[in-house]
C-alpha cells in the first residue's frame, strides 16, 4: 500500500508540474501576441502622423468640404472621416494638435488622395477657401485705398441686407 501512495504522490507532483509548465508557456504566448499587437497598432498610428498615408491613390477623388466657425477639431476630424477623406480621425486630431495650426472656417476641395499634411495645408489658409464667409479687405500696397472688387463687393453686401 505504501508503494501505490508513493507512486499516487509522484504521479501527482509530475502532473501539477506539467500543467504549471503549460499554464507559464501560455501565459507568456498570450504576452508576446499583446505586445505584438500593441506595437504593431502603434506603428501604423505613427506612420498615419507622420507618413504619406492616404484613402486613396491618385488621382482620388475631389471632396467638397465645409468648415463652419467654431467647429473644434475632433468634430472637423470626425467629419472627413464620414467623407472618407483621412484613414482615422484620432491620427488626424492627433497631427492637427502638435502641428498647433488654426482651421479656418469655409469651404475647401480636398482630394481623397491627400496626406494629412497636405489637407492641413489647405484648410488653414483662408485664401484656399472656394465660399468665404466674409470678404477679405485688401489694401493696395501704394496709396492705401481698397480694391475695386472688395469694393464692389462690399457695397453689394450693404445693398442686400
Amino acid at each position: 500500500m505504501a508503494t501505490k501512495s508513493t507512486s499516487v504522490k509522484v504521479t501527482l507532483k509530475i502532473t501539477s508540474f506539467i500543467l504549471r509548465m503549460l499554464m507559464n508557456i501560455i501565459f507568456y504566448i498570450l504576452v508576446i501576441i499583446l505586445i505584438v499587437n500593441v506595437s504593431r497598432t502603434a506603428f501604423e498610428f505613427t506612420y498615419q502622423l507622420y507618413g504619406p498615408r492616404t484613402v486613396d491613390e491618385a488621382p482620388g477623388r475631389e471632396i467638397y468640404f465645409q468648415i463652419k466657425k467654431g467647429e473644434s477639431t475632433m468634430d472637423i476630424a470626425n467629419k472627413l472621416d464620414l467623407q472618407n477623406a483621412i484613414v482615422n480621425k484620432y491620427s488626424f486630431y492627433v497631427k492637427t494638435k502638435l502641428q498647433n495650426e488654426t482651421i479656418m472656417p469655409g469651404t475647401y476641395i480636398i482630394d481623397s488622395s491627400m496626406t494629412y499634411d497636405e489637407i492641413l495645408a489647405i484648410i488653414t489658409d483662408y485664401s484656399a477657401s472656394i465660399i468665404q464667409d466674409e470678404p477679405i479687405m485688401e489694401e493696395d500696397s501704394e496709396d492705401g485705398t481698397q480694391s475695386q472688387t472688395d469694393q464692389n463687393q462690399q457695397t453689394e453686401s450693404e445693398t442686400n441686407p
